[in-house]
């Protein structure tokens, strides 16, 4: 099996592996914390409902406009500062989920705009995290000179390296930013950075939803918009290198193969044009023969050049006949020509064939 099919087949497993830890051990950390605040908060429903003497589906009602007003306490979430954070979040596939479109065109115009702005965006984030690489590169090597480093050449496990470095930078800046602002605590400001950059976008935290921030911080919004797309492009930059990694990988795997197969290939015979075999007979085209291979000796020497399929080495055009004129002839009288006439003849013959077993042979 090739190397190519064993990883992908290793990373299956790893994949499906990885997951069954990840459900194990969310189980064992969330469950139950899950079922204690269920019944805490089934309580304060029954609680609230004798105290206001409020009917269940009353209370269905109060709940479900609880949740629809939400969006709408943080601000106007239309205007053009919400519109434009709100289509930053789709075609980066962030998509927090805090303002979603009510209108019939609203949702047509989100899933065509989602259609082109997706592909777009990735392919921008794409190549400015490869510019970015190539600036690192360059940076890299510089400093090295500079140090008077032996090697100054920059390899992938050093770009990976600056990468990670450069983003756990901003995501820690990040989130002491977000945390001032929005007073979260600091794990939840990084918890929220990084499931932003990440495009995994919860929801659970969404900055600029406080104090009307959208309309009365546009300091606080810019900064947030451009961390965005600042964090999403070193991200991708990571990204990139580790996804060129694996792939530069695959690679080289497929290019060793080819070079094995080429060296396979240097040592096959390939049999060209029509062969003349030890007992006299004669195999036309034998390499698309497979039954003559076992039979039939070619030479393959290297001072034969391979030659075309169009032009045959050697070819025999007629069978072989009497070669008696072609050999040195003495004087005999007439009684004994008949007699000398059929030895040469038979001479003859035994070296024509001696002389095809040698060559086909050699």
């Amino acid at each position: 099996m090739k190397k190519q099919n064993v990883r992908t087949l290793s990373l299956i497993v790893c994949t499906f592996t990885y997951l069954l830890i990840g459900a194990a051990v969310f189980d064992a950390l969330e469950s139950e914390y899950e079922i204690e605040h269920r019944r805490k908060y089934h309580l304060e429903e029954q609680t609230f409902k004798s105290n206001y003497n409020i009917t269940t589906e009353d209370y269905e009602r109060l709940r479900k406009n609880i949740l629809k007003v939400m969006p709408y306490k943080s601000g106007r979430q239309w205007k053009f500062a919400g519109a434009f954070y709100f289509s930053l979040t789709v075609v980066t596939t962030i998509g927090y989920g805090h303002s979603t479109p009510q209108t019939t065109g609203g949702k047509i115009f989100c899933m065509c705009y989602a259609l082109a702005g997706i592909p777009l965006c990735i392919v921008m984030f794409q190549s400015v995290g490869e510019r970015l690489n190539t600036f690192v590169t360059v940076l890299l090597k510089q400093i090295k000179k500079c140090f008077k480093l032996k090697n100054s050449e920059v390899s992938q496990s050093n770009l990976i390296l600056v990468a990670m470095n450069l983003s756990i930078i901003v995501l820690t800046a990040g989130a002491g930013v977000f945390s001032h602002f929005e007073g979260w605590q600091y794990i939840d400001a990084f918890y929220y950075c990084f499931i932003t950059l990440t495009t995994i976008g919860f929801g659970d935290f969404v900055a600029l939803q406080n104090h009307s921030a959208l309309q009365k911080n546009p300091q606080y919004v810019a900064f947030s918009l451009f961390y965005i797309l600042f964090g999403l492009t070193v991200i991708s930059a990571a990204m990139n290198l580790l996804v060129l990694r694996f792939l530069t990988m695959n690679t080289e795997d497929e290019r060793r193969d080819e070079l094995e197969a080429a060296a396979a290939a240097q040592t096959a015979v390939k049999l060209d044009g029509d062969v003349i075999t030890s007992n006299g007979n004669v195999v036309s085209r034998a390499q698309e023969i497979p039954e003559f291979n076992d039979h039939v000796s070619v030479c393959s020497c290297s001072c034969y050049n391979i030659r075309s399929k169009d032009k045959h080495r050697y070819k025999v055009t007629r069978s072989p006949g009497k070669i008696s004129h072609l050999l040195q002839m003495q004087s005999v009288s007439s009684g004994q020509d008949d007699a000398i006439s059929n030895a040469e003849d038979s001479n003859s013959i035994v070296q024509f064939n001696y002389i095809n077993w040698k060559r086909a042979s050699v």
